[in-house]
């Protein structure tokens, strides 16, 4: 999936040269956490964000250092936190550094890029512009749709089985022609051995998983492969 299929658009987006009110007041009246910033023609300079805000003299939550811890910063890197906490103007506090990525860009690179870098949102952009936004509430939507789709095309029970086996087929932990797969009117009941008891909740998953699925009962027989001993499932 592309970052395109799943980003939110158009954007709210904001001037640098806007005051702080407006961009809180547009925040909380489009309910959103985060504003790219672009300049007159229409190029991203900057996000302004909840984050930026939480330092502010307003309401008494400034920064606020030691002596000695000062004297090593130098007084260059308190200036700067002054203008951080005391600026109205969008560019004086605003992130200059936005991290971004095209509208090609693979979902799974986004979110690695998102967990890497400790960002709540990406800017998707196009030839320097804004195309859209990346959020993680756009990631539950594009989960919640996938969802949906899914459960729209049931298949008939052999089809159901042939999911099953794929899915578990596809994985490297998953013992190896030994799960039997029986599918009736959605019903699935799973059997055979396993050698791992990890391995119960996670076949039971690729078969919740497949599309149509109604229940599934868990009929494994776990074998300890040192002693030999094996379990049976209770419920």
């Amino acid at each position: 999936m592309e970052a395109r299929q799943v980003m939110t658009s158009p954007t709210i987006t904001i001037s640098p040269a806007a005051t702080l009110r407006q961009a809180i007041e547009l925040m909380l009246e489009k309910r959103i956490s985060g504003l790219p910033v672009v300049d007159e023609i229409g190029q991203l300079v900057g996000l302004i964000s909840e984050g930026d805000l939480l330092h502010r003299s307003e309401i008494g939550t400034e920064k606020h250092r030691s002596k000695w811890l000062d004297f090593l910063l130098g007084p260059g890197r308190s200036a700067s936190d002054y203008v951080q906490s005391h600026s109205r103007r969008v560019t004086d506090v605003m992130t200059n550094d936005v991290v971004t990525v095209e509208e090609t860009a693979q979902l799974e690179d986004v979110v690695r890029l998102m967990e890497k870098r400790h960002i709540k949102r990406v800017p998707v952009v196009r030839d320097g512009g804004v195309a859209g936004m990346i959020t993680r509430s756009d990631l539950l939507r594009a989960f919640l749709k996938a969802a949906a789709a899914r459960e729209k095309t049931p298949g008939t029970d052999e089809e159901i089985a042939a999911q099953i086996h794929a899915s578990i087929d596809k994985q490297d932990w998953a013992p190896e022609g030994s799960i039997h797969v029986r599918v009736i009117e959605g019903h699935v009941t799973l059997s055979g051995t396993i050698f791992d008891e990890r391995e119960r909740d996670a076949i039971r998953v690729c078969a919740e998983n497949a599309s149509g699925v109604i229940s599934v009962t868990d009929d494994l027989i776990w074998i300890e492969p040192t002693s030999g001993s094996f379990m049976i499932p209770t419920v």
